[in-house]
């Protein structure tokens, strides 16, 4: 049996609905490398406007949700609105992330972690994400990277914490000791 529901062009219609990300970086950032790394180091995203058509076309491929899809379902909701799925606000942050946010060579490569959404992200929040490392761990059998845990938060406009993330990420290091490590200012 077949339909002619519309399916969304995730990728398109995401892109096209995707506010410009305005990352307090440029796109020639240094990426770090283990070695760069510290405990403290701190890291702050550009932000990501939400509105309702992210939030419905995200859904209905993702996450088909009532509350997520239709205000008057959503209203008589735990919710009581309009809300995000989890999983989307997930998906901005590592966006901010990969985007400036947290410069890491090689890429933003995950381990595993704990994530909570202590609130919802509604239509019209501007997200952005503060990431601090709170570990640094030199691998012994893996002599060209290490692993390196960071605290996620992702805030609205308002301040408010949607997400919090501890993740475990697999970090290169320097091919050689000829690299000289990012010089940090005290």
């Amino acid at each position: 049996m077949s339909t002619n529901r519309r399916v969304p062009r995730v990728g398109t219609d995401l892109a096209k609905a995707h506010n410009v990300m305005h990352a307090n970086r440029d796109d020639q950032q240094r990426k770090l490398y283990l070695e760069d790394l510290r405990v403290g180091l701190r890291f702050t995203s550009g932000s990501h406007k939400v509105d309702e058509r992210q939030i419905r076309l995200f859904a209905s491929a993702f996450d088909p949700q009532a509350f997520h899809l239709h205000e008057e379902a959503a209203r008589a909701s735990f919710f009581g609105g309009l809300a995000a799925s989890c999983w989307h606000t997930a998906a901005i942050t590592t966006r901010l992330n990969v985007s400036g946010g947290l410069p890491i060579a090689g890429g933003i490569v995950g381990l595993g972690g704990e994530v909570s959404w202590p609130k919802a992200t509604r239509p019209g929040d501007v997200l952005h994400v503060e990431s601090e490392i709170v570990a640094v761990v030199p691998s012994r059998s893996w002599p060209d990277r290490g692993t390196v845990a960071v605290r996620i938060q992702t805030f609205n406009q308002r301040g408010e914490m949607v997400q919090s993330a501890t993740m475990t990420l697999v970090v290169p290091r320097y091919a050689s000791t000829a690299h000289v490590p990012v010089q940090h200012r005290t």
